[in-house]
């Protein structure tokens, strides 16, 4: 598969209306393929995230953003399937509680980082802090923050403070990984009719998913803001055609499979006095009667 058609170039300014189609489907006409692919992705990624417990030198972080109803929930469900629960952790970021407001708006997301060998998922995350804040400033005043910079000037402060962010994570082993969903805004629609019809189905919707639909423009550009000054080589951001929720999937697993292959992981080498120890162990469990 081909990821330069889902990642932003650090150096390029993107349109998500021209640059990323939600339908996007690559040179998979058949679901079924797709299916087959995705299934040996999930066993490989199973494999890799071994050896990185293992190894215990990196950990990895992925972050998932998107409108409602892109397909979030299920992608992670879905890819992350064949993992060891051991090894892996999912932070779901709501609107922050009284105690997180006290903070800074970075640190309830730096206590949540993965220990090295583990995988962290983030659903929805810091980025929300430049995303939904910017679409209703009013979050903003929450926030108890000393000055408002003028115009832009505070989301501008935030990127440089995120970029700043990623890059001392990435230079002390925690791998990111960022993922924005791309769903269109017909798509979502019918998903949000769906959840209507179904009962079962009935607890994932709100009212105010579809109050949100009114600011659909300003939302994509926050994220266009996002994407044109957050993506950079030390975490690039991948943006994922999100109206065919099994080459989501798809595509998502096969990226992740991608970072840690180039990680060239390896189970920790055993010492010859270790060696030594084993050959003792195993006589002594002969002897046995």
């Amino acid at each position: 598969m081909k990821h330069k058609h889902f990642i932003v170039p650090p150096d390029k300014q993107i349109s998500l209306d021209k640059d990323y189609d939600p339908a996007y489907i690559d040179d998979y006409s058949k679901k079924k393929d797709a299916k087959e692919k995705l299934k040996a992705g999930i066993e490989q990624l199973a494999i890799y995230q071994d050896i990185l417990y293992a190894q215990n030198t990196y950990a990895l972080l992925l972050v998932f953003q998107a409108m409602d109803a892109a397909g979030k929930d299920s992608t992670i469900k879905h890819v992350m399937s064949g993992v060891n629960p051991q090894g892996c952790q999912v932070f779901s970021f709501k609107a922050p509680s009284e105690e997180e407001l006290d903070h800074d708006y970075l640190w309830r997301s730096y206590k949540a980082l993965p220990e090295r060998g583990r995988i962290g998922i983030f659903n929805r995350s810091y980025y929300e802090e430049v995303l939904i804040v910017r679409v209703h400033p009013e979050i903003l005043h929450k926030q108890q923050l000393p000055k408002f910079p003028d115009g832009d000037k505070i989301w501008l402060s935030r990127f440089e403070e995120i970029n700043d962010f990623e890059k001392y994570l990435v230079n002390n082993g925690i791998i990111v990984l960022k993922f924005f969903l791309n769903v269109s805004k017909e798509e979502q629609k019918k998903r949000f009719l769906k959840r209507i019809d179904t009962p079962e189905k009935n607890w994932k919707f709100s009212r105010s998913d579809v109050r949100e639909r009114k600011f659909w423009d300003k939302y994509m550009h926050a994220y266009e803001e996002v994407f044109n000054h957050t993506s950079t080589p030390w975490a690039p951001w991948y943006i994922i055609p999100a109206d065919r929720k099994w080459f989501t999937r798809l595509t998502v697993a096969d990226i992740i499979c991608t970072k840690l292959e180039k990680l060239n992981l390896k189970y920790p080498s055993v010492t010859e006095e270790k060696k030594q120890h084993l050959l003792e162990a195993k006589e002594m469990l002969e002897r046995e009667e």
